[in-house]
C-alpha cells in the first residue's frame, strides 16, 4: 500500500478516537507516530514490500509506561495472516484504553459464549481424610 493510503487511513482513525497523528516519515523508514493525553505514544512501522523492506506492521513505544500495554497488539501481528493498518491501530487503542481512563472492553465472542450457560451451584464437597472410628 502507498505511504500516502497509510497516513489517509491513520488520520481517519485518529478522528474516532483520543489519538492524533503528531509524525509521518516515508524516507527512511514507513513510520507513524501517535499521541494521545497523558503522555501515552506509540509509533507503528508500516510494511514496504515494494522496496524489500519489511513485510509485517510493528508497533512499538520509546516510553517505558506504555511498553507493556503494547504486547496485546504486538502478540496479534505476529500471528498468523496479514493485518491491516486500521486492525492494528484498533488493537493498539484497545490495549492502551486502561492508560485512557476508558472502560477495559471484553471480547464478544468470550461473553456471547457465556451468555447462554447457567452456573449450577456446586455441591458440597464432604471433607476428605481419615476418619476417626
Amino acid at each position: 500500500m502507498e505511504f500516502k493510503a497509510l497516513v489517509d487511513t491513520a488520520e481517519k482513525w485518529c478522528s474516532g478516537n483520543p489519538f492524533d497523528l503528531i509524525f509521518a516519515e516515508d524516507v527512511d523508514e514507513r513510520r507513524l507516530d501517535f499521541y494521545a493525553e497523558p503522555g501515552i505514544s506509540f509509533y507503528v512501522l508500516c510494511p514496504d514490500n515494494l522496496t524489500g523492506g519489511t513485510d509485517n506492521f510493528h508497533v512499538w513505544s520509546e516510553s517505558e509506561d506504555c511498553l507493556p500495554f503494547l504486547q496485546l497488539a504486538q502478540d496479534y501481528i505476529s500471528s498468523c495472516g496479514k493485518k491491516t493498518l486500521l486492525e492494528v491501530l484498533d488493537k493498539v487503542f484497545r490495549s492502551f484504553r486502561p492508560l485512557l481512563g476508558l472502560p477495559d472492553i471484553d471480547d464478544d465472542t468470550f461473553d456471547q459464549y457465556h451468555a447462554d450457560v447457567e452456573e449450577e451451584p456446586e455441591p458440597d464437597h464432604q471433607q476428605m481424610g481419615v476418619s476417626q472410628q
